[in-house]
């Protein structure tokens, strides 16, 4: 191994790879920081530091590949059932909505108090709208979870269905196969 400043020369089954910070090797290997005595290193999900000239025995294991939610098309419209907080949704994939929307009712049905949130403007297909910033304990979406997702509660009937915005699928590679829409988990 050799280290610099935010860099890292490191070997992984007789291969090197020159990583900058946040850089990951193919076999999944994260940099999350160096300098020229130590390098700590996001190995399947577990953090390792190592000192400079140590070596590591072992044999690497590629992590197991992550679950996919495959998603197909209903009248042009990618539906999906999830939950949060343990309760059933209904959703419907929005990539131009920044965060998961749901409306005042199934809030209240999921037992999100909303109401003491802050407010703030959004913009949807109607115009303006005054929303509550929220965060939702958990989303699902098949075998997949999420904690502490970014969401909205727009209070009122819309949206009728709820928006699976960015703050959840940005944890994802999206992926179209004709008109199948796959969703696997990057991390």
């Amino acid at each position: 191994m050799a280290l610099y400043r935010d860099h890292a020369v490191v070997e992984i089954n007789r291969k090197q790879h020159f990583l900058a910070v946040g850089q990951r090797t193919p076999e999944g290997v994260i940099l999350i920081s160096a300098n020229s005595n130590q390098a700590v290193m996001d190995i399947a999900g577990q953090r390792s530091i190592f000192e400079l000239n140590n070596r590591v025995g072992g044999v690497y294991l590629a992590p197991a590949e992550m679950p996919v939610v495959s998603i197909w098309p209903t009248n042009g419209m990618y539906l999906a059932s999830g939950s949060v907080n343990g309760y059933t949704v209904d959703f419907m994939v929005d990539t131009g909505a920044t965060v998961i929307a749901i409306n005042g009712e199934t809030a209240k049905r999921l037992g999100v108090d909303y109401l003491g949130a802050n407010q703030i403007g959004v913009r949807t297909a109607s115009g303006v709208e005054l929303a509550y910033s929220i965060q939702l304990q958990t989303v699902q979406l098949g075998d997949i979870s999420l904690d502490n997702v970014d969401a909205v509660v727009i209070d009122g009937p819309e949206p009728q269905r709820a928006l699976l915005g960015m703050s959840f699928l940005n944890a994802f590679d999206m992926e179209r196969k004709g008109e199948r829409l796959d969703l696997r988990r990057k991390f």
